[in-house]
């Protein structure tokens, strides 16, 4: 986790001193530069403890959910501009559907049967480094611009799980790992990725994007450690989502073949499953990701132009 934020907080200060202006560029003057105002249409996924393959790496296009966003941003230089944006959108992931149950290692993911969804409300601030730069004011900008960016945000998140009764349960207060506390709904991020901008006219530019989100928390999801403690889970919708066994649980009754809850199986290779202390979430403590994928269209406020006084 801190060599990510060491690398991405060096990538940006080095976009910044590229981007500083020598002696040419200190000739761009505020009256090159404007303002521009954007929505985009996005598509959301993640990579987590309930994708096919637990790394980053790995997602399910199935599992793909839709998502929006406003933005306005500034150009400050030839290649330099800074944008703050607002975005909301909805994660999911559902083991049934991502692994594979004749997979050596996914096929207990599969048998795990974990399932989410999740809305996420982020706000973000970026810098943005063109690859082509642009000396003149907007009128004269290049038709085509790939661009990279990079920047910290801030998002709010509340993973839901689908019950047996067909409705959607806050999984964060019921602290399905036995946690002493549950985990913030709200976190940190660091946004980054690239995209390419083209020009349609005057004022309107639209622009391809993908961004990755490295957060640092391992429960967007839920799943992020190991089964609950015995007697921990003390109500049914803790013992269904946290695992339903009666060792953990309690009170259930019956064999722990028959605990309920999510599990699939708890016979043959399967057998004692989901008892306390066994793994839930992946090994090493990794933390999920998240990632957009959108079209923006930006407006460019045409800026107000001073003529010089002449007595």
């Amino acid at each position: 986790m801190k060599n990510i934020f060491t690398y991405s907080t060096a990538f940006v200060l080095g976009l910044a001193l590229v981007a500083t202006p020598d002696a040419d560029a200190q000739q761009f003057s505020k009256r090159k530069q404007y303002n521009s105002v954007g929505f985009s249409l996005n598509a959301m996924n993640y990579f987590g403890d309930v994708t096919p393959v637990t790394n980053f790496t790995s997602l399910r296009f199935g599992a793909t959910r839709v998502g929006a966003g406003v933005s306005i941003t500034r150009r400050f230089y030839p290649r330099l501009s800074g944008r703050f944006g607002l975005m909301y959108g909805r994660i999911s992931g559902d083991d049934s559907q991502a692994a594979d149950p004749a997979s050596p290692d996914a096929k207990f993911r599969y048998n795990r049967n974990m399932s989410f969804r999740n809305d996420i409300l982020e706000a973000s601030a970026v810098a943005i480094f063109d690859l082509i730069e642009n000396r003149n004011n907007y009128l004269k900008r290049p038709d085509f611009v790939p661009y990279v960016f990079a920047g910290v945000a801030g998002f709010y998140h509340n993973p839901k799980g689908l019950y047996k009764d067909g409705s959607y349960v806050d999984l964060q207060p019921l602290k399905t790992e036995g946690q002493s506390e549950a985990y913030s709904k709200t976190q940190f991020a660091i946004p980054f990725g690239g995209g390419i901008r083209y020009r349609i006219n005057r004022n309107f530019d639209a622009s391809l994007e993908i961004g990755w989100r490295k957060t640092f928390t391992d429960y967007i999801d839920d799943v992020g450690g190991k089964y609950a403690p015995a007697n921990s889970l003390t109500t049914d919708v803790q013992r269904y989502f946290g695992g339903g066994n009666p060792i953990a649980g309690g009170g259930l009754g019956g064999t722990f073949a028959d605990g309920g809850g999510l599990t699939k199986s708890r016979t043959g290779e399967f057998a004692s499953f989901d008892i306390p202390g066994t793994q839930r979430g992946d090994k090493g403590n990794k933390t999920d990701w998240y990632i957009t994928t959108g079209v923006t269209l930006n407006y460019i406020l045409t800026p107000r132009i001073k003529n010089p006084k002449f007595r």
